[in-house]
């Protein structure tokens, strides 16, 4: 017996080498859907007007619902390490968005947020979903703003993370490569991937290089589809921002900040806390553009204050 499970090791061992070295993509796909399963979420499908909606779900079916929105980018498999903290008490739903991650991708299509916030209501509607709460990141965050504007009876709490959609005191380094007609959020190489990595973080996240490597090589693929997308919404931001909408809101809103953003300036802060009726707001000092990742523990628990605080009546 004892030899037995040593040559199982061995092979397992042997295996686990292989899948590292030789099929390192399929080895990053096999520990995403490992952190899904040790986070408490499961992968499902649901179709939507004749298109595949990919998400994840956490949490008790009857509790309070909390939908995550990703940023420009990403998916859902951003939100796991603080999404867990939430699925204790709320059924949590993350969403990846028509343009990203496995759901739809239609070259031309139109990305921008008021057409994203109608595509989300029919996927909430299919979801037979009435009224929940809703947190984003970065684009993520403009479009829970776009939605609770355009569909306010369905939001009970919105909770922002270094959202966009608002006008900033200070320009980011973002926005002032945009106004020269360079986008810093897409990349042609894999040394470019190791520079984005480090500029949207204020303290690097560890990554294996030969995942870190795998994940840069599909951003370069991506370029192409993603760099329209990016200047449509920079346009909706610049022609449009939601500054004059915000005293709209009526949902109570939570707002979370890094203060090492590069991406999207931390003084987005001071216009959405004059202007949103209800807000409370949260500045992480160790944390840059995505502290769902940076520091997952602090802000999913300052949320959850939040949603426990606002409960639906």
């Amino acid at each position: 017996m004892a030899t037995a499970i040593v040559f199982l090791a061995a092979g397992l061992l042997a295996a686990g080498l292989i899948a590292y070295f030789v099929f390192p993509a399929h080895l990053v796909k096999i520990l995403v859907r490992a952190a899904r399963f040790v986070t408490g979420f499961r992968s499902r499908s649901i179709d939507v007007d004749g298109v595949a909606w990919p998400y994840l779900e956490g949490g008790p079916e009857s509790g309070e619902i909390v939908i995550l929105l990703h940023g420009f980018g990403g998916d859902k498999d951003n939100w796991p390490l603080y999404a867990r903290r939430l699925r204790g008490k709320y059924r949590v739903i993350v969403p990846d968005l028509p343009g990203f991650g496995e759901n739809c991708r239609e070259i031309g299509a139109d990305y921008r947020m008021a057409a994203q916030a109608e595509r989300l209501h029919n996927f909430v509607r299919s979801m037979e979903i009435d009224t929940f709460h809703i947190g984003g990141n970065s684009m993520g965050g403009f479009l829970a703003l776009q939605y609770a504007l355009a569909y306010p009876s369905d939001v009970i709490t919105i909770a922002l993370l270094n959202n966009a959609g608002v006008s900033s005191i200070n320009k980011s380094e973002v926005e002032l490569a945009a106004s020269r007609g360079e986008n810093l959020l897409v990349v042609s190489s894999l040394d470019e991937f190791d520079r984005l990595l480090k500029f949207i973080t204020h303290k690097p996240i560890p990554l294996p290089a030969i995942i870190k490597r795998e994940i840069g090589k599909q951003a370069v693929a991506e370029r192409e589809f993603l760099d329209p997308i990016f200047w449509a919404i920079f346009e909706d931001i610049i022609e449009q921002p939601l500054d004059e909408q915000l005293h709209e809101i009526t949902a109570p809103t939570l707002i979370m900040w890094g203060r090492h953003d590069r991406v999207i300036d931390v003084s987005c802060i001071e216009t959405m806390q004059a202007r949103i009726p209800s807000n409370h707001c949260i500045v992480f000092e160790d944390a840059g553009h995505i502290p769902m990742l940076e520091c997952p523990a602090e802000s999913a628990s300052a949320h959850l204050d939040y949603l426990i605080r606002h409960r639906a009546s």
